[in-house]
């Protein structure tokens, strides 16, 4: 009988890392929060959540060598999910707080929401609260998600990617915005699972599926 596949979610120095990992096991995932490259890159699969600032985040996993054990691990195949920060440090670079380079393993950068709606109307930043995703493309894990569900975001800050196939969620807020993200190796949300309820269970049960297909 094969092994239980075992879950990395990365420990950068962000909050929200406990919820995520007890949500990730109420998917029947077998989950370690850990904060050493050599532990990353013996996983199975990689979670990166995170609230906080860009700048900090891409910081503190160069500090601490975790950047090279993530981008090493998903070069292995092993499933790689990122939680609204964990989407954004994949970009190449991003405005907040001054210009920062980020991990560079997809095209695009990270940019503030405009404060005007598209009728010329305030739009408040940050954006919280509870918005549909309409997902499109093909990816494992939209192969056990429906096209289009709610989910709850807290975010200032959205991805622009460089390819348009790259964006395979899309919601509205000021206009469309990536809502998620995905290669074959990757896929990644500017929203929380973990606080979705019954939608970000539904999203965390298919990580658990693709991970044990690749397994």
């Amino acid at each position: 009988m094969s092994k239980d596949p075992l879950i990395a979610v990365v420990d950068y120095g962000a909050g929200n890392l406990r919820s995520v990992a007890k949500a990730l096991e109420r998917s029947g995932l077998l989950v370690q929060v850990v904060g050493d490259p050599t532990a990353v890159r013996s996983a199975d699969g990689v979670v990166l959540p995170g609230v906080g600032a860009f700048a900090d985040a891409v910081g503190n996993l160069r500090e601490k060598g975790l950047d090279d054990a993530v981008r090493e691990s998903i070069e292995k195949g092993h499933p790689y999910l990122g939680l609204c920060l964990g989407l954004q440090v994949l970009f190449d670079e991003s405005e907040e707080h001054g210009r920062c380079a980020g991990l560079a393993l997809l095209p695009g950068r990270v940019e503030r929401f405009c404060e005007k709606d598209l009728d010329g109307s305030r739009l408040r930043v940050p954006h919280i609260g509870w918005n549909q995703v309409r997902f499109r493309g093909s990816h494992p894990m939209l192969e056990r998600m429906p096209a289009e569900d709610c989910y709850y975001f807290v975010h200032s800050y959205r991805a622009v990617p460089g390819r348009a196939d790259v964006a395979v969620g899309i919601a509205e807020y000021g206009g469309e915005f990536a809502a998620a993200v995905a290669t074959d190796r990757m896929f990644a949300v500017q929203f929380h699972p973990e606080k979705s309820q019954s939608s970000g269970r539904k999203l965390l049960d298919a990580y658990a599926y693709w991970v044990r297909s690749c397994n």
